[in-house]
């Protein structure tokens, strides 16, 4: 168990922390918004739109609806990501860490569009009927890179356990053994024989039970958020100081937090935001190719 630690922590190092990696990511998402003239602003009511259904037609390609399709895209990210990512991505930048998180999202948004459309485009249909696509899809039929597309494959599937996979179960386990004395072990077998029962259905199943739990969860997520700002608002206008004052130009160890200098907190603002909302990462067009 401390040698995979190790090897993670060290493949953390030389990609997530890497110098370049913010910068790369960050700047895909300012060309594309710029390019395409910020689609997220633009395009805002007609995603509404397509989100609630009103595109959506049974005779259409596809297995499951666009909303079904974002609930499972996002049954990744909401909780741990948006909770324990913050947190910890605050405790090593300092408030300078949150508005990286910000531009992330924001171009973000952008990335995503992006990604989730080219996967649309170069989806294809499977012996049993099914829908696939994702970056592999248009990487080999788009780019005609079929190596980049195995590559991207593999990653995904390693990615797949450590952002999708180990946090979120750690996390469950962890507080179960706290609150009520159940070892990991345990906590972990239910989870598995839960999940089995799930996936096992195959995306339409994934995605119907998705499209039930994610809406829970986001509203418990948003309550709890407000019950926290609310019964902190005096400091609600002192943190949004803190965070755009330290923005450019790093912070001094204080209170709940660590020192941290401007590219220490760019860079772990950044690796939570890509953490938080996956724009870049891939997995989310694999979700959205299914969509019809």
């Amino acid at each position: 168990m401390e040698g995979l630690f190790n090897f993670l922590t060290s493949l953390d190092g030389m990609l997530g922390g890497a110098d370049w990696f913010p910068f790369v990511l960050l700047g895909v998402g300012l060309f594309f918004t710029i390019y395409l003239k910020f689609p997220q602003i633009r395009f805002f009511k007609h995603a509404w739109k397509v989100v609630t259904g009103k595109y959506d037609h049974n005779d259409d390609p596809g297995d499951t609806t666009h909303f079904r399709a974002l609930t499972t895209a996002l049954s990744g990210t909401v909780g741990t990501g948006n909770i324990s990512g913050v947190a910890f991505a605050i405790f090593l930048g300092g408030p300078a860490a949150l508005f990286w998180m910000w531009a992330t999202a924001f171009l973000g948004m952008t990335t995503k569009f992006v990604e989730v459309t080219l996967s649309h485009k170069y989806r294809v249909k499977t012996e049993d009927g099914t829908m696939a696509g994702g970056p592999m899809y248009f990487m080999d039929r788009g780019l005609n890179m079929k190596w980049l597309a195995v590559a991207f494959a593999i990653a995904t599937v390693i990615s797949s356990f450590g952002t999708g996979n180990l946090p979120q179960s750690n996390g469950i386990a962890t507080s179960i053994e706290t609150t009520f004395g159940f070892e990991p072990w345990i906590v972990g077998s239910v989870l598995g024989i839960l999940l089995a029962l799930v996936i096992l259905g195959g995306i339409q199943r994934i995605a119907a039970f998705t499209a039930r739990v994610v809406p829970f969860m986001a509203v418990v997520y948003l309550i709890g958020a407000l019950a926290v700002i609310f019964a902190n608002i005096e400091n609600v206008a002192p943190s949004f100081a803190a965070v755009i004052s330290d923005a450019f130009t790093g912070s001094a160890a204080a209170g709940g937090f660590l020192g941290a200098s401007l590219a220490y907190a760019f860079n772990r603002g950044v690796n939570r935001g890509l953490f938080s909302n996956e724009a870049g990462q891939g997995s989310a067009p694999i979700a959205h190719a299914a969509a019809k």
